[in-house]
């Protein structure tokens, strides 16, 4: 990891750039992939599977059966641990649930918000090096507790506990197919995989970039995503096997994963280094995480005042506080996804069983963008009811503004009902 000490603040946004990646071209190479889902549905969906992932689509979703045989393919740790995270996740998103309020704006106008889930909605799992079942559980959870109708899911992966979890967050359909093809036939819809209204779930270059491209057409999606990313600032309180250990959690996800420490002190940044190189080694997947920590940054700075208004530039989306006074530190972070306090809360807990949603905003999009929550999968509709008498207190207002506006339509609308009153 590469040490930088005490950079001017002129040279920061340079050094927290992450890597330019070029959408261009593989846009172009995505572009065409939607077309022939668009164009030629199942058919296409088969030949492209064939080609990108080297298996056959049948366009018959997995049946409820194979879904409850998953179960006794896995151990009875795994399923506890699985039951665990869900009932962790559930609680923590049930309790973004809010009542409907009635507000008495005046008298006689009252107004208020109801949530209604969206109807349709797609989820998008990978099936590459790690089968990511528990995205099933971060996704599936607060779509099942917004009440969605139809939740559908896409993946290559034929992994019991993708399928184990799939039954448990209530998905509608799962249908095996992957890739760039697999958003593009939850975006258009084919004969076999129904089109939905909003579509969810990490992937590689490609699927985001079917993704933002799907985006552009009006279809919704739940946020831009790019390479995992995660932050960490460490002072003299910190556990540097502690930080190395977090790292490289987050560098293992692979090459482009971006891998960021800050500190006050230089004693943990060359310790922390230090148990980087040894903890390396002990991993099944080394190769990717030390391709990630080549160009990885460790960023020393002259105090706390510094970390945090570095750390708010980055705006990472995994942000580990291994720092004295951890809690009153956060206070003062308005960019982060989601953030980790003190020595014993790794990024891991938020990934799969602490209950906090792991569908976060990357890139510096933290800078504006919300993780995934019930919310997400809801959307407000306002509503409002006005009396006779509260026309005649709010009429009046609305006369003059449609007036000096020159919208004498609008105007006349309430003129009328005032008319009628007197």
């Amino acid at each position: 990891m590469k040490i930088l000490s005490f950079p001017p603040r002129a040279t920061w946004p340079a050094l927290l750039a992450r890597p330019v990646q070029s959408t261009e071209t593989i846009e172009k190479a995505v572009a065409p992939i939607l077309e022939q889902v668009r164009t030629r549905g199942d058919q296409a969906l088969a030949e492209l599977s064939e080609k990108f992932d080297k298996i056959p689509y049948s366009g018959i979703p997995v049946q409820h059966d194979d879904l409850a045989a998953a179960e006794s393919q896995l151990s009875e740790e795994l399923k506890t641990a699985i039951q665990q995270a869900y009932q962790n996740i559930r609680k923590f998103h049930e309790a973004q649930r809010q009542p409907v309020e009635k507000i008495e704006t005046m008298p006689g106008v009252v107004c208020w918000r109801r949530s209604v889930g969206i109807e349709k909605v797609g989820l998008y799992i990978p099936g590459g090096t790690a089968p990511l079942f528990s995205t099933v559980l971060m996704l599936g959870i607060p779509a099942q507790l917004a009440g969605c109708r139809e939740i559908i899911l896409c993946t290559p992966s034929d992994h019991p506990a993708i399928r184990y979890a799939a039954q448990l967050v209530g998905v509608t359909k799962l249908f095996r197919v992957g890739g760039a093809q697999a958003i593009a036939a939850m975006a258009y819809g084919t004969a076999s995989i129904p089109k939905v209204y909003k579509i969810f779930g990490p992937g590689n270059q490609y699927v985001t970039a079917a993704k933002m491209l799907v985006a552009k057409e009006g279809i919704a999606i739940d946020m831009p995503a790019g390479p995992s990313e995660v932050a960490v600032y460490a002072d003299e309180t910190a556990v540097p096997a502690f930080v190395a250990a977090d790292l490289l959690s987050q560098a293992e996800h692979g090459a482009d994963s971006q891998v960021l420490l800050v500190s006050t002190s230089k004693k943990v940044v060359t310790t922390v280094n230090l148990a980087l190189v040894t903890q390396l080694e002990r991993l099944p997947r080394r190769d990717l995480a030390a391709q990630a920590i080549e160009h990885s940054k460790a960023i020393l700075v002259e105090n706390q005042d510094d970390a945090i208004d570095l750390l708010n530039q980055y705006a990472a989306e995994h942000l580990i506080l291994s720092v004295d006074k951890a809690e009153e530190v956060a206070e003062r972070i308005t960019n982060a996804g989601s953030i980790f306090l003190g020595n014993y809360t790794p990024e891991s807990a938020g990934d799969y069983a602490s209950g906090t949603n792991h569908t976060l905003p990357t890139n510096g999009f933290a800078r504006a963008y919300s993780g995934v929550s019930l919310d997400s999968f809801v959307k407000k509709i306002t509503v409002q009811h006005i009396s006779s008498d509260g026309i005649k207190v709010l009429g009046p207002t609305i006369e003059a503004m449609a007036e000096a506006e020159s919208l004498l339509a609008h105007r006349h609308a309430v003129s009328l009902r005032l008319a009628s009153l007197e």
